[in-house]
Order: structure tokens, then sequence, then C-alpha cells
């Protein structure tokens, strides 16, 4: 019910800002925001020939494609004026992201399509560890910390393994194998969920700490800083850590407290300082290398461990390929039985993304984004916040509505205030330390069609506050 109003909110309130824009002046089209693409030129006036300044006139008569660009809007650099029929065009600044149309067409080509190859070939290869035998041996291994943290699920049930898998692919940065185990942990929770349409506590818990976002290897944003010239890309991995970890500890306290967890439990703190312990280990060990290790370190070592897996997956079902036979089936039938499955996932969560994506793009592209950044921009600075944490702002509100957007965010601080600059570290660190929130809600609880989502979205909006809070502490701290 939350999601649905919010939902709401955001397409009725910027359908209606678009208008008011269109009828007060402030807009001359509302084209670009139905038919546009992300970095277009966006039309803001048109005249005639004759009514322009004689010296962009005869600029135009002179140049061969009757076009001239001229540094003059000092909010919008590169004013064009484009003469054709009989008319000139004026075009300034750009279009932040895709329109209505072309954000349906893209929804389709560029993101379900890819994710439901990816999670063809995922489930293919989790039905593979169901017959096989594999996740109910994980499953029995993880159950005595996980039924603390879900007292809902019972003892050794299938949704450990995928949940396991799913926090696993997370911390490693491996975001194309940590959606299909994630849906496919959802699916499995939604077997034991009395209430098909409502979320289940299990559900919430599992949502939660996937939100959270911790990661070990941010893969992407090292990739991104080097790109623009940063002189030691993975400056941000510790900041990264740290701040996605207390936003991890703080989603399982959140929504512990609200669901009476026993935290004094002996197996759930054994738990969470192997978890600790691990990660210690592993920032010791990154910490010492050299700029090139560190490099040649976090992009070897995701890849590695997916290939493992996978090298795994398929000597072990090999090896109990009798298990497949009692199934009546075939090592390969299981794989194509399990990608089908993947398949028919990808088409139930199409609408439910599609509807989000859409609403975003149009609370991006009517300018009302950029008004409400612009607010809590200059309420922080009236705060005594510093310019090079406000410049990096925008990052961080995007952040839950759009992966996409947000790393567009975060190239442009780069790119106008350095990579190595606090503003463009900090925006690395609020790009790296959360998840897409409403992308989340929309393909995990679409995938099992559950229509009210209690206090998930509230509790993953509240951990990403926590998130910019906490990041602009460890990144004042660090640099």
């Amino acid at each position: 019910m939350v999601l649905s109003r919010f939902w709401l909110v955001i397409f009725i309130s910027s359908i209606v800002f678009v208008i008011f824009s269109l009828f007060s002046g402030n807009s001359y089209t509302i084209d670009h925001v139905l038919n546009g693409k992300k970095d277009d030129p966006i039309l803001i006036s048109e005249k005639y020939i004759d009514q322009i300044p004689v010296f962009i006139k005869d600029s135009i008569n002179k140049s061969e494609d009757k076009t001239f660009i001229i540094n003059r809007d000092t909010l919008n650099a590169d004013t064009t004026y484009v003469y054709k029929n009989k008319v000139v065009k004026i075009f300034s600044g750009v279009q932040k992201s895709d329109g209505l149309l072309p954000t349906c067409k893209s929804t389709l080509l560029d993101l379900i399509l890819p994710l439901m190859a990816y999670l063809a070939f995922f489930c293919g290869l989790m039905e593979l560890l169901i017959i096989s035998g594999v996740s109910e041996k994980l499953a029995k291994v993880l159950s005595p910390v996980f039924v603390k943290v879900f007292p809902s699920i019972p003892k050794n049930h299938p949704s450990i393994s995928y949940m396991t898998l799913n926090f696993a692919a997370n911390f490693l940065g491996l975001d194309s194998a940590a959606t299909p185990f994630g849906l496919k942990a959802m699916e499995s929770l939604q077997e034991i969920n009395p209430e098909k349409d409502k979320a289940s506590d299990a559900q919430i818990m599992f949502m939660c700490l996937h939100a959270s976002g911790l990661t070990l290897i941010a893969t992407s944003i090292i990739g991104y800083r080097a790109a623009a010239g940063a002189s030691n890309p993975a400056d941000v991995m510790l900041p990264c850590i740290i701040t996605s970890f207390i936003g991890t500890i703080a989603a399982f306290l959140i929504v512990g407290i609200k669901q009476k967890i026993n935290f004094k439990s002996a197996s759930l703190v054994i738990g969470l300082m192997v978890i600790i312990a691990a990660i210690i280990g592993l920032l010791m060990y990154v910490n010492h290398l050299d700029l090139i290790g560190k490099n040649y370190f976090t992009s070897n070592l995701s890849a590695l461990i997916l290939v493992g897996i996978i090298v795994f997956t398929l000597i072990f079902s090999f090896i109990k390929e009798k298990k497949f036979t009692q199934a009546n089936t075939t090592v390969y039938e299981s794989f194509v039985a399990g990608a089908n499955n993947g398949v028919k996932t990808g088409v139930t969560i199409f609408p439910y993304v599609l509807g989000m994506l859409v609403a975003i793009s149009l609370f991006r592209n009517s300018g009302l984004f950029e008004i409400i950044s612009n607010w809590v921009a200059f309420a922080f600075s009236n705060m005594g916040v510093s310019k090079e944490i406000t410049d990096a702002l925008p990052v961080a509100l995007l952040r839950p509505f759009s992966s996409a957007g947000s790393r567009g965010f975060l190239i442009d601080s780069m790119n106008t205030f350095g990579a190595d600059s606090m503003t463009g570290r900090l925006s690395s660190i609020f790009q790296c330390s959360a998840e897409s929130t409403f992308y989340v809600i929309a393909v995990y609880f679409g995938s099992v069609n559950i229509k009210n989502t209690r206090y998930a979205l509230g509790t993953m909006l509240l951990v990403d506050v926590i998130c910019v809070i906490t990041a602009i502490f460890v990144a004042s701290w660090f640099f």
C-alpha cells in the first residue's frame, strides 16, 4: 500500500508539475518528457531568423549546416541555434534521462531481456544445486545462524542456501548473479508465507539486508574512478565497506527490534563475529597491496569465485548424477527446466519494473527532482555543511530511485570537481553503499506478486538515510 501511494504521488506530482511549467512559460515544450532521450539537447524556444541578434544570424548564414553554438547561458552552457524550415530552433541544456516512451523501450531491451538471460542461466544452475543436494547441505550448515535471524523459517529450509548465495554475490560485487539468487530466495520464502499477498517477516528481513548493499569489492566504482583519472582509484574501498557494513547492521537492528529477534543468541553473535573477522582479514590483505596489486586483486577475485561456483555446480552434479536419474531427468534437462523458470520470472517482474522506471523518468525530466535536490542542498548549506558535501548530495538523493541516474551524477561530479576531490570521493561512496531501493522493491516483491510490503519500504529508506549520514562522516574522516 505504501509503495503504491508513493508511486502515485511521484507520477501525479510530476505530470502536474510538467503541465504547470508549460502553461507558466517555464518550459517551451513537453515533447522531451515523452519522446526525448538522455543527453539530447532541450528545445527552449523557436524564433524567426529576423528575431535573433544580428551576429548570430550572420554566423548561421555563414555556417554550412546552418548551426551556431554559443556559450551565453551560464546555467546550461552551449546554447545551440539551428536554422531549418525558416525557423531558428534554440536548444539549451541536455535531458537528464530518457523520456517516457524511450524508457518503456529501454526497460525491455536494455534491462529486462539481459536480466532474463542472467535469470535463465543462474536459475538453471540453481536447479542443479537443488537436485544434486548441494542446497540442502548448505542449508543444514547455516541453519543455526539463519534460524536466529529468520525465526519463521523452518530449519534446513532451501531458502537459506539461496539467501546465502545472494549475500555472497552482493558481497563480491557479482550483481548479475545476486539478482537470480535473490529472486529464487523470495520464491522459496513465498512458499512458506501464510499470507501470499502480504510480505512475511522473513521476506522483509531478507530484503532490508539485501538492499543495505554490503559490498567488499566495488569493481564498478573503481573502474569509474580510474576512467576519471583518480590517482588511486581504489582509495574509496575501505570507506565504502565501512559505510555499507554500518548500513547492514542498522537494517538488521531496525528490523530485528521490530520482529523481536533475540540478539543475545550465541550462534548469532558467532556468525556476526565471523563476518567481521573475514572483512577485517580481507581489508588487511588488500591494504598491503600496491595500486596495481589492488586493481589485479579486485578485478579477478569476483570473477574467479563466480567461475568456481559454476565449475563446482557442474562437477558435483556429474558426481551425483544418480540423483538426477532418480528424479527421472538428466543434468542438462534439469538445467533447461531451471532456465525456463528463470525466463518466466523475468516476464513476471517486467510490469513492476516498467511502472517504477517510467515514474522515475517523469520525476527526473519534469524538473521536480532538481528543485527538491536544490532545496535539500540549500538546507544543508544553511546548517553549515560544506559545499564539497552538498555538491555530492544529488548522487545520494537519486540513488534510491535509479542506479543509472545516480551513476550519471557520480561521473559528472568527478569530471566537474575531480576524482580526487572530496566531492568526487563522497559521490563514489554514496553510489557504492546502497541499493536502488525502489527498483529492488519492484523486482523482488513483484516477482512473487506481493502487494502489501508492510514496513519494508520505510525501513529501507531509513537505512538509505543512515548510509548517507555515515558516508559523510567516514569520508570526512578519511579524506
